[in-house]
């Protein structure tokens, strides 16, 4: 590699983990390459850096853009076809999220709705229908939740994520609101 030993060891740490979350070293190379350049960058630019083939590069540019982590930019005066990252880290965070979903989540729900919809012809049959209904409602209830969370204004995801645990005193603090209501009118009915 012809980088800056700091951004070096980034790109390198990157790839190895990109290779633990299911892209390949080279593609997530790539990706780091481009999040701390502060410059758009072409083809031959990453193949100098990274040291890696220019087939490479392509490929891995390609699958960037299937995942739309990586935008084409075009200089004036020059041809070739330059990338970059978004600037905005929670832009990129929204689409890795929106991305997995589409590729992870979204297919296992509708394999799970299809089976659900099918009679089962065995009691082992209903017990598997049984569990797969508890994993489709908590999918689900995820599901939901994230497109409530995907739809908050970057200032407020941002606070929400900062509230970490404190969300739980918040939702005990209603339940001792709840309670003591119940307690109040003096029926114990919800």
């Amino acid at each position: 590699m012809n980088l800056p030993p700091l951004i070096q060891s980034f790109v390198l740490h990157f790839g190895e983990m990109g290779s633990r979350w299911g892209i390949n070293r080279t593609v997530g190379q790539i990706y780091a390459l481009l999040y701390v350049s502060p410059e758009p960058l072409c083809a031959d630019q990453i193949v100098d850096g990274l040291g890696i083939s220019r087939s490479n590069v392509s490929i891995g540019l390609r699958e960037l853009q299937a995942w739309n982590l990586v935008m084409l930019r075009h200089i004036p005066g020059d041809r070739r076809d330059f990338f970059a990252a978004p600037d905005d880290i929670w832009q990129i965070l929204r689409t890795l999220a929106e991305e997995r979903k589409k590729r992870e989540v979204d297919p296992t729900l509708s394999v799970l709705r299809e089976l659900l919809m099918q009679q089962p012809g065995s009691e082992e049959e209903r017990y598997a229908q049984s569990r797969l209904m508890e994993m489709n409602g908590l999918i689900e209830q995820l599901t939901n939740w994230y497109d409530d969370v995907k739809r908050l204004d970057t200032e407020r995801l941002a606070t929400l994520l900062s509230l970490g645990s404190k969300v739980t005193r918040l939702l005990d603090a209603k339940d001792r609101i709840v309670s003591l209501g119940r307690k109040r009118r003096g029926d114990g009915q919800p």
